[in-house]
C-alpha cells in the first residue's frame, strides 16, 4: 500500500476557487459521464441541495457534480453555475431538449471569517466548474470550500482557530481510496495516531489550548442561542464500482473517521455530512473500503490542519507549533495491518 494524490484515485475532475478577501470559496468534484454517489448526513444543522437524489429509492443512477462551498445557505446558489458550465459542455441527464446536470451541494458556515455580505453564489460555482475541466489544480490549505474554515468555536470566534481543506489517499493493488475534508467544526480536532489535540480551542491567552467539553459542561443547560455556526464536510473517492446504496453504507463507515478526530461531533450545531463517490469498474469489498474511508478521513483531518494558514484574525496551527506533520512509517502507524 501506498499514498497517493487524491487527483490519482480516478478519473474526478476538481476544481476550485475562493474569494481570499471575503473568506469563502467552491470546491467542485465532477465526472463527464458523471458518478455513482451515495451521502450520509450526521450533523444536526446541513445547508444542503438535492440530498434527495442520493437515496438508496431515488431513481437517479449517477450525478454529475459534487459542489462543496461556504456561505451557509446562502451559498446554495452556487450550485446554478455548476449546471450553467456543465450544461453547455453537454454534460446531464438528457431530457431531448437539453441535458440537464445533477448536482448536489452541502456548504459550511463562514459567515464569521472575511465579508459576511459576500457568499458564494452562480459565478464562482460556474468558475469552480470551469476549473474543474480546464484548469485543474486541486491543493489543500485555504483553498475552495476550506478557505474560510474554522474550528473550536464553543466559546465564540475569539478563540477559534483557522483550518481549511485537506486530502489523503491510498493504492492497495489496483484499489484507489481518498477523502477530501473540508473541516469547519465546533469542536475540537485530535490527530488519530497519538490522540495529541492539534487544533481547537485557544486558551485565553491563545498559545495552548482549552477543552470544548469542559466548556460544554460548564453550561450544561440546554444551549439556546448556539447558532449553526460549523459543518464538516467530505467526500470520499474510489475507483471501485459500487451502487448507490453500497456508498451510502461507504459513507456512514467514513464518518467513523470524523468521530475518532473531532470531538465533539455530530452536534445539532454542525452539519456534517460525507458523500461517498464511486468511478470505476473494479470490483472491491464494501467494508473494506469503508474502514479505508475512515482512515482517509481522518487523516486528511490532520492535513486540513496543517496546510492552513493564518487568516482573518485567526490562528493556524502552523504558527503555534500544534501540527502533526508528516511522520516517519506514516501508513504503518494509521494503517497497522496492512
Amino acid at each position: 500500500m501506498k499514498e497517493i494524490s487524491i487527483t490519482e484515485v480516478a478519473d474526478f475532475r476538481i476544481g476550485q476557487t475562493e474569494d481570499p478577501e471575503a473568506g469563502t470559496g467552491c470546491t467542485v468534484i465532477t465526472a463527464k459521464e458523471g458518478m455513482r454517489a451515495g451521502l450520509d448526513v450526521r450533523g444536526g444543522g446541513p445547508a444542503s441541495r438535492e440530498s434527495e437524489l442520493l437515496r438508496p429509492l431515488a431513481a437517479a443512477g449517477v450525478i454529475h457534480a459534487v459542489l462543496l462551498s461556504g456561505g451557509s445557505a446562502f451559498g446554495l446558489d452556487a450550485a446554478g453555475g455548476v449546471m450553467q458550465y456543465l450544461e453547455e459542455q453537454g454534460i446531464g441527464f438528457d431530457v431531448g431538449v437539453t441535458r440537464v446536470p445533477l448536482v448536489v451541494q452541502s456548504c459550511i458556515f463562514d459567515l464569521s471569517a472575511g465579508d459576511k455580505s459576500v457568499r458564494p453564489g452562480k459565478a464562482m460555482g460556474y468558475e469552480a466548474a470551469r476549473k474543474a475541466f480546464e484548469e485543474p489544480g486541486y491543493r489543500d490549505g485555504n483553498y475552495g470550500a476550506g478557505c474560510g474554515a474554522t474550528v473550536g468555536k464553543i466559546c465564540g470566534m475569539a478563540s477559534c482557530m483557522k483550518t481549511g481543506i485537506g486530502s489523503f489517499a491510498v493504492e492497495a493493488g489496483e484499489l484507489r481510496v481518498g477523502a477530501i475534508v473540508v473541516l469547519n467544526a465546533l469542536g475540537d480536532v485530535y490527530d488519530h495516531r497519538s490522540g495529541r489535540k492539534i487544533a481547537g480551542l485557544l486558551a485565553e491567552d491563545g498559545q495552548g489550548f482549552r477543552s470544548s467539553m469542559k466548556e460544554m459542561l460548564k453550561r450544561s443547560e440546554p444551549a439556546e442561542d448556539r447558532f449553526t455556526g460549523n459543518t464538516t464536510l467530505a467526500a470520499v473517492l474510489t475507483n471501485a464500482y459500487f451502487e448507490k446504496s453500497a456508498l451510502c453504507k461507504i459513507a456512514g463507515m467514513a464518518h467513523d473517521g470524523l468521530a475518532r478526530s473531532v470531538k465533539p461531533v455530530h452536534t445539532s450545531a454542525d452539519g456534517d455530512s460525507i458523500y461517498a463517490l464511486s468511478l470505476g469498474d473494479l470490483r472491491a469489498d464494501r467494508d473494506l473500503v469503508g474502514a479505508l474511508a475512515a482512515d482517509m478521513v481522518s487523516e486528511a483531518i490532520i492535513r486540513a490542519v496543517d496546510s492552513a494558514e493564518s487568516a482573518y484574525g485567526f490562528k493556524a496551527a502552523r504558527d503555534l507549533g500544534f501540527t502533526a506533520g508528516k511522520k516517519k512509517g506514516l501508513l504503518d502507524r494509521i494503517l497497522p495491518w496492512r
